[in-house]
């Protein structure tokens, strides 16, 4: 690495971007990363980061963020399950990245790795996991987040067919440490661990641990082929056997009614209607996470595990680090501290 050697990462103050700064800097670069006014910068605090603020829908301030810039991690998103102005949404997603991109092409940058999402990934419906090579369409995406990813990445696409050296990953399901927002996938741990969570449904997800979806893009930036995607995933696993665990970690009782799909929509939709819509506020229920909720997300990282060389860690551990994470972050009590206080 030569004293030049920079670089450029967006969305390092939220989740899985932080994990990712972290990981450059033991690898000892010099690390330049965007941030806006607001963001909350506790996940990089104490990490030498060179800050610029700013934003990536404004395209003229971007050639400077990336200049002298060898390497580029575009892991910011914009993952809301709603809101109040959806255009948002694809204001940041869609036209960010492509501004980013565009900057990157005039600097010269010599690899992109952008972060997608499982999200944009074909379901199949013979329930074997899906890959990265399962078919899918615009249409197929469910919510205006999805649909924002997957517009995204093919904007990601059509630079790498144009000549700039991108590669594609697509994380599936998140959890640790660092997930200040909460995450959507978040908060339904941190619901479990408040004991506000008094049912759930039948449904099924791809649990993969934090720290190893940063050091699945640390491999993709070295071994990723250009124009090629890669599922950074963990376990399949059901919402039951998820809460399981977690029940198994924290002390906590597993939700004793599971409700049908169909049921959890109709509450969708009057929550949607009355919080969303009348209100104007961030729906309890989010409608577009119950119908992400009808189909099981079960997907396959054999394609990662081969040409990167990717692995992951059990499930079991990456919730118990979540749990962990809350519980100090949130201040939550544990079981064996509720009954120790229930006794005083």
């Amino acid at each position: 690495m030569t004293t030049d050697d920079l670089t450029f990462v967006t969305g390092a103050a939220g989740f899985i971007g932080s994990h990712v700064v972290r990981l450059l800097r033991m690898r000892g670069e010099r690390i330049r990363i965007l941030v806006r006014q607001s963001s909350r910068m506790q996940n990089i605090k104490g990490l030498g980061c060179e800050v610029i603020v700013g934003d990536l829908r404004d395209a003229s301030s971007l050639a400077r963020c990336v200049q002298g810039c060898r390497r580029v991690y575009h892991v910011a998103a914009d993952y809301r399950l709603w809101a109040r102005n959806p255009q948002e949404i694809y204001e940041n997603n869609v036209a960010g990245t492509r501004n980013l991109l565009s900057a990157c092409c005039e600097a010269g940058v010599e690899k992109v790795i952008y972060t997608s999402t499982v999200g944009t990934i074909g379901m199949r419906a013979d329930g074997v996991p899906a890959d990265e090579e399962t078919p899918v369409s615009l249409d197929q995406m469910i919510g205006h987040y999805k649909r924002s990813k997957f517009m995204a990445e093919q904007v990601a696409r059509e630079f790498a067919r144009s000549g700039l050296p991108v590669v594609i990953v697509n994380p599936t399901t998140p959890v640790g440490s660092g997930d200040i927002k909460p995450t959507p996938t978040g908060k339904i741990i941190l619901d479990f661990l408040r004991g506000r969570m008094p049912a759930y449904v039948d449904t099924g997800l791809n649990i993969v641990s934090v720290e190893d979806v940063a050091r699945g893009q640390l491999l993709a930036e070295k071994k990723g082929v250009v124009g090629q995607r890669y599922i950074l995933g963990g376990e399949n696993l059901s919402l039951k056997e998820i809460l399981d665990i977690l029940a198994q970690v924290s002390g906590r009782r597993i939700p004793r009614v599971r409700i049908p799909w169909s049921v959890a929509l109709v509450a969708g939709h009057l929550d949607q209607l009355l919080m969303g819509t009348i209100l104007r506020r961030e729906p309890s229920i989010p409608l577009d996470g119950v119908k992400m909720a009808r189909h099981e997300m079960y997907v396959s990282s054999d394609k990662a595990r081969r040409e990167l060389g990717y692995n992951s860690t059990p499930a079991d551990q990456a919730l118990r680090e979540a749990v962990e994470y809350f519980r100090s972050a949130w201040r939550l009590e544990s079981a064996k501290d509720r009954v120790s206080n229930a006794r005083a």
